[in-house]
């Protein structure tokens, strides 16, 4: 991929009784071999009916590559939004706390375990998350966060998903 937006485009049509309707996909992807992807991940299923047909038919009319892709699970969509939460630079703490956390969590442990090795987790956890969200740190995803969750280095890939009893 060249180039991600989010949000790029509103689809505006009349449908067959002269209502006016739009569409707005989420996220664009135009790829380094000069081809387009539109894409939609909708909230369930069966959302956007007419919409996406009306964008699937304008993308197949100017050349761009259409895609639907699944709702995220649940447990996932709510770890994202956890996670996006502590987004915010505000959340890194300061310089200390950040490099002090990454080194916690160089080998895989458990999100309590390397939270108290920093320090107090009031003030460490927010700074974790933070790492989780901008990547310097992962989990998997696909249980919910909880103290026991294995949490490691960007590019640590978790066998489990619990360190142990919680």
């Amino acid at each position: 991929m060249s180039h991600l937006a989010e949000r790029p485009v509103r689809l505006v049509w009349r449908d067959l009784r002269g209502q006016v309707r739009s569409w707005v996909p989420q996220l664009f992807a135009h790829r380094a071999d000069g081809t387009a992807l539109l894409a939609d991940c909708p909230g369930h299923p069966d959302a956007g009916g007419e919409g996406r047909r009306g964008v699937a038919q304008a993308c197949a009319h100017i050349g761009w590559t259409y895609r639907r892709l699944p709702p995220l699970d649940d447990v996932v969509a709510t770890n994202l939004k956890w996670l996006a939460g502590y987004r915010h630079p505000r959340n890194a703490g300061r310089l200390g706390p950040m490099t002090a956390v990454v080194e916690a969590f160089r080998r895989p442990r458990p999100l309590i375990e390397g939270t108290e090795a920093v320090g107090d987790p009031i003030e460490v956890l927010p700074c974790v998350f933070h790492a989780q969200w901008h990547d310097p740190l992962t989990a998997c995803l696909d249980t919910p966060l909880h103290a026991r969750v294995l949490v490691g280095p960007q590019g640590w890939s978790s066998p489990g998903k619990t360190g142990g009893a919680g």
